[in-house]
């Protein structure tokens, strides 16, 4: 009986994800703007973050909105807001997080889980979102690394490691923003074992001469390369850019 019922409830959620992943393919034509819903999530229990995020308002959220805006002009984009940015509701309960050296099976059962957990926990928003991503702030006086945050395109849904502080707030907005494309197809731009742009798609400016001194960031490569072996972290999205790259692969070009 207890199998029978796994079984039921293991094909429920697969029919559920299918089914948003399809719909999520199909809205990717930048004819409107993709609604996303921020969810902030307490990780740790810190009461320091669960007073930073009683502080949150939608307005702190603007600088994202109008980021992606200027950033799609440059592309000639049609829509002029690609990004409706909403902050959502507190969500109780930490999320499933990826296993670490997974395999292909244990990554796709970690992707059920995690997109079956957001289902259960996104909170209702005036407009349904496309995008949800769920903010996990962490009390940089316990922790001072974050890990890696991830995000799936399909289902559209991703968990950002940020740290509750203002002090953190600018490069905050960096990491919620690169995790944002990796929900409409981005791919990352650097060396994952080095943490270093790859050229000549994770460099801002790959034609500048001399190479280095970069003056930006490619977001999705998330560091400024400073020389051959160096790159800085950018304080704030000024210093970031959406290269050409990443712009065919979330569709802002069409390639032929």
């Amino acid at each position: 009986m207890w199998r029978k019922l796994r079984i039921v409830i293991l094909l429920f959620v697969l029919a559920t994800v299918a089914q948003q992943a399809w719909l999520s393919d199909r809205d990717l034509d930048w004819g409107d703007n993709l609604y996303v819903a921020l969810y902030p999530v307490n990780v740790d229990g810190s009461a320091k973050v669960a007073a930073y995020i009683r502080t949150l308002t939608p307005q702190q959220f603007e600088p994202l909105t109008e980021y992606f805006s200027a950033q799609a002009q440059r592309y000639g984009l049609a829509v002029y807001h690609p990004f409706a940015i909403r902050l959502g509701d507190t969500v109780q309960g930490n999320p499933p997080l990826p296993p670490r050296a997974a395999s292909a099976v244990q990554a796709m059962w970690w992707s059920l889980k995690f997109r079956w957990w957001a289902w259960r926990h996104s909170p209702a928003m005036q407009v349904k979102p496309k995008i949800r991503l769920y903010l996990l702030y962490h009390d940089p006086g316990k922790v001072k690394a974050l890990s890696h945050s991830t995000a799936l395109s399909k289902g559209r849904v991703g968990l950002v490691n940020l740290f509750g502080d203002p002090a953190a707030d600018e490069q905050n907005m960096v990491i919620v923003a690169h995790e944002l494309l990796h929900t409409v197809g981005a791919t990352d731009k650097y060396d994952l074992a080095m943490n270093r742009p790859l050229f000549p798609d994770g460099y801002a400016e790959p034609e500048r001469t001399p190479r280095h001194p970069q003056k930006l960031a490619e977001l999705m490569a998330g560091r400024i390369p400073v020389s051959e072996s160096e790159a800085e972290i950018p304080q704030n999205l000024q210093h970031t850019v959406i290269g050409p790259a990443t712009a065919r692969e979330i569709q802002w070009v069409k390639t032929r």
